[in-house]
């Protein structure tokens, strides 16, 4: 499958649908990004079940806004519709292997167990 194009409008849509989706924040002038472009297209030829998509920082910058993003290229991994992988830099083909490897095998029960304590945690903190 080839890589998609997110925007502010489809970005929570195809993030929420289930599944692992990575996402691969860049910008035209970034040299690293465009090293790094080739990798995660074969990426996606060879992991037809994981969806692929691109966010070009300089187009949807209220997108980068929105998750942080201070270093291009970042990639972040959702798994239905959790952000699980978030880390700037452009990975080697073998790292990006080791993180799709890594985030298929969460276990996604205990994930939104540990959200939840947290969410709990955050709210019982709040109250004092």
């Amino acid at each position: 499958m080839a890589t998609v194009n997110l925007t502010t409008e489809t970005f929570d849509e195809t993030v929420k649908k289930g599944g692992t989706v990575l996402v691969d924040f860049w910008a035209e002038w970034c040299g690293p990004c465009k090293r790094f472009g080739p990798i995660f297209e074969a990426s996606s030829e060879s992991h037809g079940d994981i969806v692929h998509a691109k966010v070009d920082t300089e187009d949807q910058g209220r997108l980068g806004a929105r998750f942080g993003v201070t270093a291009i290229p970042t990639l972040m991994a959702f798994r239905d519709g959790v952000m699980v992988f978030n880390q700037a830099g452009a990975l080697p083909a073998p790292a990006l292997q080791q993180v799709i490897e890594a985030v298929e095998a969460l276990d996604m029960d205990d994930v939104h167990r540990q959200i939840a304590e947290h969410e709990a945690s955050q709210h019982e903190a709040s109250q004092h």
